[in-house]
């Protein structure tokens, strides 16, 4: 009983690959050799996996300091799917500064990199010091 488990699942395997490698064989480039297509599939994976994590991670820096909608953005853009397009369009219409076509402004990725550089430094240099100015603040408003 336990080798036809085995051999069942070995065969859903082999399955899964053979449809996994004729999608991409259809929809990648021209690749010639089955190396490539695997290589290709592999990408995919990679890149799907990958723009999940950036998603999950920008979804956790919206209220954490850090460029979470921008993590966001990144992660959609690894996505291969139609509806990564059309949420990343929706995010960029609502953000202002960004034009229709969604190209963002090289003075735009500028300002975003200053400032969080700037604020990261900020951070390590007067991290301590801005945390215990504000608890004593903190404790200054409570008496």
């Amino acid at each position: 009983m336990h080798e036809d488990d085995e051999s069942q699942g070995q065969e859903l395997r082999d399955r899964v690959v053979a449809a996994a490698l004729e999608a991409e064989r259809r929809t990648g480039r021209a690749e010639e050799t089955e190396a490539e297509l695997r290589r290709g599939v592999t990408i995919r994976i990679a890149r799907m996996v990958g723009g999940f994590v950036l998603i999950g991670i920008g979804i956790a820096l919206l209220p954490l300091p850090g460029p979470g909608w921008v993590t966001i953005v990144i992660g959609l853009s690894l996505l291969p799917f139609a509806w990564a397009e059309r949420t990343i369009s929706l995010i960029r219409s609502k953000v202002p500064g960004i034009p229709d076509e969604g190209r963002i402004p090289l003075r735009t990725w500028i300002i975003m990199g200053v400032m969080t550089i700037s604020f990261v430094a900020i951070s390590v240099l007067f991290g301590e010091v801005i945390g215990r100015w504000i608890g004593d603040l903190w404790t200054s408003i409570r008496t």
